[in-house]
C-alpha cells in the first residue's frame, strides 16, 4: 500500500521494485538483493517509499528452493544450530519450514494482518533445542499469528521505555554511591509500573522486585511472550524458522564461519539490506483504527461499552494510548542484540521519520506534543492464569526464561478484525477470551462476568470498533 493510497499506482510502483528476477518466467522470487550501503543516513520520502515497496515485495514473495528456501542441515533455532542428519522433507508444519511467504500467515484482513488457526506455528524454547517432529506439548508451544499493524510505533515506544527504566537504574546507583546507602527505586515509564529495584553502594542491584520486564530493563514488545526486542530480530528469526531463508547477519561467515550454513546450495539468501527493507515495510504499517459505526444501535452500545471498559479495570493493562516522544525510527535499533546487525557495525544506520506517514500524522498528541499511540496495551508481561482459571496457562514449556503462564499484554487495537483469540487462537469470541483471563486479570474478568448481559454486550460492541482498516 503506497502512502497515496492509489491502488493502481501502488501496483506499478511495487512491480517496478519487485525482487522478482528480470525474466518473468524465472522461478526465483528474489532477483536483486537490497544494498545496505545505499540506506545510510536519513531517508527522504522517495527513498523511504522505495525501501517500503522493496520490503512489501519481499514480504509477499513466495520463496523457492532457488532463493534458498528450506534448511536441510539447520534447525529453526535462534542460535545457528546444525541438524544431526538432513531434514526428511523441505516443509514440515511442526519445526518448519512451514510457509513460502511471510504473507502466508500475516494476511487477515490485510497483508501484514493476523492469521486463523490454520496458520498456527510451533515454537520450542528457542535457543538450540528446536529439532522435533511431534505436537506433544512437552516439545513445543502452539502459537497463533499476531498482526503487524503499527509495529514501528510499538518498537519506538519500547525503546523509549527501555531508556527510561535504565536511566532510573543508573540514577539509583549514583545516589547509592553518593549517600553510601542502599537506594530503592520504583521503575515506571509512560504511566506503567515495572516494580522496584534496590541499588547498593558497591554497585550491586537487587532486581527481585521487578515486575513484567527482564533484568536488563529492556522492553521486548514482540511475540506473545514479549521476548523479541526489535522488528529486525523478529524478522531474522522468522525468516529462518518459517522459510529456511537465512540472513547473512546471523547465519553468514561472521557468526558461523560458513557461507551456506544450512547446506542447501544457496549462499547469501537474505542480505542485511533485504532485512532492512522488510523492517521498513513492517515499521510503516498503518496502525489499526477506532471506527464510529454507522449502525445507530452499535454506535450507542459502543459508547456505553467504552465506559464499561474503564469501569471494570480493563484499561489498567490495556491502556488506550501510550505517548511517543520521538517518531524517528532508526534501523538497526539501539537494543538489537548479537545475531542481528547493530549500529556499531555500520558507518551510519538508516533513519526515517514515521510522523511523515499520513496515518501517523493524523494521530492525536498530548499537551507535551507526544504522539498518542492507541495500542490498548502496556508493553508489560503479566501472569494471565491461576489455579481456578487455567486456560491461558496450559503450556508445558517456558519460552526465553518467561514462565509458562506469563504473557505480554495483548494489544487490542485491531481486535475487532483479528479473531480467533488467545496465544493458541482457540478462543473464538471476545466473550470467550475475556472469561479465561486469570492471574493479574482475574479481578477484571470477574467483574465482567458479574455484569448484566446488556453491559457485556456493550463492551463487546465497543471492542468490535477497534479494527484494521481495509
Amino acid at each position: 500500500m503506497r502512502f497515496s493510497f492509489g491502488l493502481a499506482a501502488a501496483f506499478l510502483a511495487v512491480s517496478a521494485v519487485s525482487p522478482a528476477a528480470a525474466d518473468p518466467w524465472s522461478e526465483q522470487a528474489i532477483g536483486e538483493h537490497v544494498s545496505q550501503q545505499s540506506l545510510a543516513g536519513a531517508l527522504d520520502g522517495a527513498r523511504l517509499q522505495r525501501l517500503v515497496d522493496q520490503g512489501e515485495a519481499l514480504f509477499t514473495a513466495k520463496f523457492t528452493s532457488r532463493d534458498g528456501v528450506g534448511r536441510p542441515m539447520a534447525t529453526q533455532a535462534i542460535i545457528p544450530t546444525k541438524r544431526k542428519r538432513p531434514a526428511p522433507r523441505l516443509f514440515q508444519r511442526l519445526p518448519g519450514a512451514d510457509a513460502n511467504a511471510c504473507s502466508s500467515c500475516h494476511n487477515d484482513p490485510v497483508t501484514g494482518g493476523a492469521g486463523d488457526l490454520v496458520a498456527n506455528v510451533f515454537v520450542s524454547e528457542g535457543f538450540t533445542n528446536a529439532d522435533f517432529d511431534t505436537t506433544d506439548p512437552q516439545f513445543s508451544n502452539e502459537r497463533n499469528t499476531n498482526h503487524l499493524m503499527g509495529a514501528g510505533l510499538i518498537e519506538l515506544l519500547a525503546r523509549e521505555m527501555s531508556v527510561d527504566l535504565q536511566r532510573q537504574r543508573h540514577t539509583a546507583l549514583q545516589m547509592a554511591k553518593t549517600n553510601d546507602a542502599p537506594q530503592t527505586a520504583r521503575l515506571h515509564s509512560k504511566g506503567v509500573d515495572f516494580g522496584v529495584l534496590i541499588a547498593h553502594p558497591d554497585g550491586m542491584v537487587d532486581l527481585s522486585g521487578l515486575d513484567g520486564v527482564d533484568t536488563d530493563l529492556v522492553i521486548r514488545p514482540f511475540g506473545q511472550k514479549g521476548v523479541f526486542t526489535s522488528l529486525r530480530q523478529f524478522t531474522v528469526n522468522a525468516l529462518n524458522h518459517h522459510h529456511g531463508m537465512q540472513a547473512t547477519e546471523r547465519f553468514g561467515p561472521r557468526w558461523t564461519g560458513e557461507s551456506d550454513f544450512d547446506a542447501d546450495g544457496v549462499t547469501a539468501e537474505i542480505t542485511a539490506g533485504d532485512v532492512s527493507a522488510l523492517v521498513a515495510w513492517q515499521a510503516a504499517r498503518p496502525p489499526p483504527i477506532a471506527i464510529e459505526p454507522e449502525h445507530e444501535q452499535w454506535r450507542r452500545l459502543a459508547q456505553t461499552g467504552n465506559g464499561v471498559f474503564d469501569a471494570i479495570g480493563c484499561a489498567e493493562c490495556h491502556r488506550p494510548a501510550l505517548p511517543l516522544d520521538n517518531p524517528v525510527f532508526s534501523d538497526p535499533g539501539p537494543f538489537d542484540a548479537a545475531g542481528t546487525l547493530r549500529p556499531d557495525e555500520l558507518r551510519e544506520e538508516t533513519r526515517y521519520d514515521l510522523s511523515r506517514l499520513p496515518w501517523v500524522a493524523a494521530l492525536p498528541r498530548n499537551a507535551d506534543g507526544a504522539i498518542l499511540v492507541p495500542l490498548f496495551a502496556d508493553l508489560k508481561r503479566h501472569r494471565i492464569a491461576d489455579q481456578q482459571v487455567t486456560a491461558l496457562g496450559n503450556e508445558l514449556l517456558g519460552q526465553r526464561f518467561v514462565d509458562r503462564d506469563v504473557f505480554l499484554t495483548a494489544e487490542l487495537w485491531g481486535v475487532g478484525s483479528t479473531e480467533p483469540y488467545g496465544h493458541r487462537g482457540d478462543q473464538t469470541t471476545l466473550d470467550e477470551i475475556i472469561r479465561v483471563h486469570g492471574g493479574d486479570a482475574r479481578a477484571s474478568r470477574d467483574r465482567y462476568i458479574d455484569l448484566a448481559e446488556d453491559q457485556r454486550t456493550a463492551l463487546i460492541a465497543y471492542l468490535k470498533t477497534l479494527v484494521i482498516a481495509p
